[in-house]
């Protein structure tokens, strides 16, 4: 059966109390004994709302129309393209936090990584209490250098086509193109980057790219052309489409060529594909690197051993660790995306023991733990496993390769705190327990945090 648009679903207001925030910047209302996920409000409002999707049995959807008793933390939207004077249809989506005041929002996040902890990781009120930096609770930091409202930090942003050609991002949930004439929550290079006004007819998105080294390109996306090849894209790149095209008859990813950049961090120069996967938040880059340098714990750290950097990109997170223990770090990194790959050998240079491998990490992982000889399996039992996945998480084959091969620390960088603490469950079935977690408001007005993570046998 051909799943309707919430669009086309029949619309009744009501009046609902917020009583929480839920993963996903949606918050929980309850009507008629049913949870109401409703975006665009926050914990202590009353607000009158559109039900618009009662497709699922345990939950519905709702869209606010009007506040009628506002929290102190609300706040005008930082972005009118995504305020609640607009009609639900035409909120651009992206700045889903943007109506509620920085600090508030740190805490709604604080909230959400202790509620996956309490509901998916099984933590217990101790466990979670102890969970962050010092054995204290987990707070999550800002960035240094962020502006006051959280604004002008990404660095990147792709902004889709309709069919008129104008460009702008989708509204939430929906594939409605929302044209609009401004990006705050982008740096100022983006935001003067951007073509705004102008049409792309026959694209599929455009991408602005703004580096740290005063740079800028804009990249037209063409729309995927119709093809009959049988076999499709099988691959992608943390960035993209993981699964690709796997049926006939279907819109096959066009080739599009490498556009080479350089970044900085600290010292350190890092080439990639302005494609391809970096950090978005200007300063996150040097914010992850310090935060994986100080989660190692050094005691239990060995250079000289099988040390791996799984979902590498363009190796950041390894150069964290060879800057950190020097030039006799041996590590992997491994990604299945080729010319991150590339990239990686190249940024990776300075260790003569640091090498990158293009795979799929669940294929590596797996070969690893079943054909290690005896002497790998020594190496890899004195390493230090980091691990930067996509918003999914590793998922359990991952985890359970990792922890077949009993490496004495594992790092895990996350931005999504559902897949996250579903992992750290998974960990603990195999010893390894939390040694500490930081958080990191590297999305401000939006809904992700970042996290991360140590853990050891």
């Amino acid at each position: 059966m051909p799943q309707r648009d919430e669009g086309d679903l029949p619309k009744r207001e009501v009046e609902l109390d917020i009583t929480n925030v839920a993963h996903g910047g949606v918050f929980v209302a309850r009507h008629e004994g049913r949870v109401v996920f409703v975006p665009d409000t926050m914990p202590g409002e009353r607000v009158r709302a559109q039900i618009g999707d009662t497709s699922h049995e345990r939950f519905w959807r709702g869209e606010v129309v009007e506040v009628l008793e506002a929290s102190p933390e609300r706040q005008p939207h930082v972005w009118s393209a995504a305020s609640i004077e607009r009609p639900p249809a035409e909120r651009a989506g992206g700045a889903e936090f943007g109506h509620i005041r920085l600090e508030h929002q740190r805490e709604l996040k604080r909230r959400v990584i202790e509620d996956a902890l309490q509901r998916t990781a099984k933590f217990s009120t101790d466990q979670i209490a102890a969970a962050g930096p010092d054995g204290g609770p987990v707070v999550v930091e800002p960035v240094a250098g962020e502006t006051p409202d959280g604004t002008g930090w990404r660095t990147r942003v792709r902004l889709q086509v309709d069919d008129r050609g104008r460009i702008g991002p989708y509204s939430s949930r929906s594939h409605t193109v929302v044209p609009v004439d401004d990006l705050p929550l982008a740096t100022d290079l983006v935001q003067d980057a951007t073509p705004f006004g102008q049409q792309f007819p026959g694209a599929e998105s455009v991408d602005v790219v703004a580096t740290g080294l005063g740079t800028s390109h804009v990249l037209v996306n063409d729309a995927p052309a119709r093809s009959g090849n049988r076999s499709g894209n099988r691959s992608g790149n943390r960035s993209g489409n993981r699964s690709g095209n796997r049926s006939g008859n279907r819109a096959a990813p066009p080739r599009r060529s490498p556009v080479p950049i350089r970044e900085r961090v600290g010292d350190r120069e890092f080439r990639l594909d302005a494609r391809g996967f970096w950090q978005v938040h200007r300063g996150a880059a040097h914010t992850l690197t310090e935060a994986v340098q100080s989660a190692v714990d050094e005691a239990l750290f060995d250079p000289r051993a099988a040390n791996l950097d799984l979902y590498g990109g363009v190796g950041l997170l390894a150069a964290a660790l060879g800057d950190r223990f020097g030039s006799t770090l041996r590590i992997t990194s491994v990604e299945s995306s080729e010319t991150a790959t590339d990239d990686a050998a190249e940024n990776l240079a300075d260790w003569v023991g640091a090498s990158a491998i293009t795979d799929r990490v669940e294929r590596y992982v797996t070969r690893l733990a079943a054909d290690a000889s005896a002497a790998e399996r020594a190496r890899l039992r004195a390493a230090t496993v980091v691990l930067d996945p996509p918003r999914s998480g590793a998922g359990r084959e991952v985890v359970d390769a990792i922890a077949s091969v009993t490496p004495a620390q594992i790092v895990y960088v996350a931005c999504d705190p559902v897949a996250l603490a579903r992992d750290l469950a998974f960990f603990a079935g195999h010893g390894y327990a939390l040694q500490g977690m930081r958080a990191f408001d590297l999305f401000p007005n939006t809904h992700h945090v970042e996290a991360v993570a140590t853990l050891t046998r």
